[in-house]
């Protein structure tokens, strides 16, 4: 019965992060707006923001899940973590209890405006639970973190609540 609950709290992990991939773009596609031809200039180059290897983010990954690196080194590891620092620690506890690793996989792709999406794979117990589903990752105060969207879910389906998840 107890490893039937873990794979059923591991499928529900899964499927928030392939909901991750499904949204609305806030795009506003009605309005349509004119404007009278301008000059530019070119502007001064700014710094180009590099997309993170999948070691980089197993490497963030790693970091989170580790219960022995203390909550206030991990707010940067997630969108919005500030609003709620130990609750990066309650979601290590449920997949150190569940038995679940998650591996971020090549391509990162950069998905526009200082995002990016990488497929991942969990394992529950050494045995592959899902394959190939979406996070989404946030380029913030200079670093990359998972987006507070795809932490929101994780922590929804942990069945956690979370000041920094509030709708």
């Amino acid at each position: 019965m107890k490893l039937q609950k873990m794979t059923v709290a591991a499928v529900a992990i899964a499927a928030a992060l392939t909901m991750t991939a499904c949204g609305s773009d806030g795009g506003d596609s009605d309005k349509t707006t004119s404007a009278k031809p301008t000059t530019t200039t070119a502007a001064a180059p700014t710094s180009e923001v590099v997309l993170p290897t999948s070691a980089e983010l197993n490497g963030k990954v790693a970091q989170a899940l580790d219960e022995s690196v203390p909550a206030a080194d991990k707010v940067n590891l997630v969108q919005g973590a500030e609003q709620d620092p130990e609750l990066i620690n309650q979601v290590a506890a449920a997949a150190k209890a569940a038995g679940a690793q998650v591996e971020i996989l090549d391509p990162v792709t950069d998905t526009g405006s200082e995002t990016a999406a990488a497929s991942l794979n969990i394992v529950v117990n050494g045995q592959p639970l899902q394959q190939g589903l979406q996070a989404s990752f946030v380029y913030e105060d200079g670093v990359w973190k998972l987006s507070k969207t795809t932490a929101c879910q994780i922590v929804g389906v942990a069945g956690l609540t979370s000041p920094a998840c509030a709708a």
